[in-house]
């Protein structure tokens, strides 16, 4: 199939087959008309480009058909990049943008959702594990969340989990995605208060896990299946349903790490995994929270 008609020319229905990996970034080296932030200019990239048509010469021959792009520091609040690729491929990726959540973030995030925005990054920057979530702007930010049916996506390590707990609770109907197993085992170790307090949110029905960015996290070695144990825990507490499976490209495709070695870990690698489980991590949970 050519690369053509795979991205712009297949028919609605044809779109709809596949996987879906829910977290990728994307960016071009095109520096005239989508400039980085200023703390960013000058400084190298983990690859200078990663367009939507160099994702796919990676993704489409493991099956995967659609996308969730993810907003890239890079870019700052300036999310014109992201928008217009999907623009350029309709139907085939969704989006989580950035915004600055102080001011009016409840009229930034209705903006963005009318050009397909489905979800939003969400982090502590400053903010102490106590503090976070606690100010008028993020509540705000969470309950025109609740109110339109966007996802808040937090980027978060797993001393934050309590007061994401915290705040889940007081807003139940939020949709919650949070990215990359909130980063249990980012320094390689992958600690059981971790997982359980990961494990504690399935009790918050909106909740989803992104079961992602293996490269980055516990001994950061394919195959990954030092990761399965956490996967099987979250598969018990959260089920299929709630579990999304996303590489974190184009940092999934560097230095030892391959495209084919994320996928496989879902597909083949788990045995306590059945077709049914795949399915839902691998397309229907992201379909569902992104494209429904």
């Amino acid at each position: 199939m050519a690369m053509a008609r795979l991205l712009g020319g297949e028919s609605a229905e044809a779109k709809t087959d596949g996987f879906i990996d829910a977290h990728v970034h994307v960016w071009t080296p095109d520096v005239k008309r989508y400039p980085p932030v200023p703390a960013r200019a000058g400084k190298p990239l983990v690859v200078a480009s990663f367009t939507p048509e160099e994702f796919f010469a990676q993704a489409q021959p493991c099956g995967v058909r659609r996308a969730v792009l993810i907003q890239y520091s890079y870019y700052g609040f300036d999310n014109s990049y992201l928008l217009d690729s999907m623009k350029r491929f309709p139907g085939v990726f969704s989006g989580v943008a950035d915004i600055d959540v102080g001011g009016r973030a409840g009229e930034a995030m209705l903006a963005l959702a009318a050009q397909g925005i489905r979800g939003f990054r969400l982090r502590p920057g400053e903010a102490s594990p106590q503090e976070w979530l606690t100010d008028a702007a993020s509540q705000s930010m969470w309950k025109c969340a609740a109110d339109h049916g966007l996802a808040v996506c937090p980027l978060i390590d797993p001393e934050y989990l309590p007061a994401l707990q915290r705040m889940c609770r007081r807003l139940p109907d939020t949709p919650v995605v949070v990215d990359h197993f909130a980063r249990i085992g980012v320094d390689g170790k992958i600690r059981e208060a971790d997982v359980a307090r990961l494990c504690e949110l399935a009790a918050c029905k909106r909740v989803c896990v992104k079961v992602s960015a293996f490269s980055a996290l516990g001994a950061k070695r394919a195959p990954y299946l030092d990761l399965a144990d956490m996967i099987r825990r979250l598969l018990d507490r959260f089920g299929p349903e709630r579990l999304m499976w996303g590489t974190d490209s184009p940092f999934q495709t560097t230095g030892d790490h391959t495209y084919r070695d994320s996928s496989e870990l879902i597909r083949s690698r788990l045995d306590f995994l059945s077709a049914g489980d795949r399915e839902w991590m691998l397309r229907r949970s992201a379909e569902r929270m992104f494209f429904g």
